[in-house]
């Protein structure tokens, strides 16, 4: 049996992450204030959100030619609203209906889509480079494996996560839902066991110390062909 097919043996329907990401924002649990959709802090603190933004815009203006971007699990959009106008086109997906309905009235491009998609269920729009930024944190191994097979249809991946300071076990499993890996002293690292990513080339883009014992937060180039 092939590990993607395990994993959706593995995966209970309905998928558990639309039910878990829909209650973080009905009841505002990463912060911001009611009736308002807010992705947390991650999202919103300039000494996080600006340098990612300078890395990903740097990365995307060195080609001649604009580069398409598939932005997976865009949140309340206020990091990607300042990286399409870098993108040939910029599609950015969540799994809440109703952030992706206020999203779409927010912000508006000619080359900027919304799409309200699951991205460990659901097929996902061709791109040349995929944004992964603190989303597969909040997913169980399975449905980070579903999304890892999907991956090497791109060219290009930027993957960032919120890891432990020092050396750690990667990829202990959790349920999917608001909490990530660090609890447990853990982090994803989807070259390692169970994922065994295959790609041709890594490189750092960022990585920003938090508070003590807060961990950190690591931005990485995969490239594939």
């Amino acid at each position: 049996m092939k590990e993607n097919e395990k994993a959706n043996k593995r995966i209970k329907k309905p998928w558990p992450t639309k039910a878990a990401m829909e209650q973080v924002y009905k009841k505002n649990l990463w912060g911001g204030k009611p009736d308002t959709y807010y992705s947390g802090e991650g999202s919103h603190r300039p000494e996080l959100v600006q340098p990612y933004i300078d890395a990903v815009t740097t990365f995307l203006n060195s080609f001649q030619e604009r580069i398409s971007v598939c932005d997976l699990g865009c949140g309340d959009f206020n990091v990607g609203k300042d990286l399409v106008t870098h993108a040939q086109s910029y599609v950015a997906m969540d799994i809440v209906p109703e952030l992706i309905a206020y999203n779409q009235e927010k912000f508006k491009a000619d080359n900027l889509e919304f799409q309200c998609l699951d991205i460990a269920a659901d097929e996902l729009p061709i791109a040349d480079c995929v944004l992964l930024r603190q989303v597969l944190q909040h997913l169980s191994n399975a449905e980070v494996q579903l999304v890892v097979d999907k991956l090497p249809n791109y060219k290009y991946l930027i993957l960032t996560e919120h890891l432990p300071v020092g050396d750690f076990l990667p990829n202990k499993d959790i349920i999917s839902g608001q909490g990530i890996r660090l609890k447990k002293q853990s982090g994803l690292d989807l070259l390692a066991p169970p994922f065994n990513l295959r790609i041709k080339e890594k490189k750092e883009l960022l990585s920003v110390d938090l508070e003590k014992g807060k961990g950190r937060i690591v931005t990485l180039l995969y490239v594939f062909r």
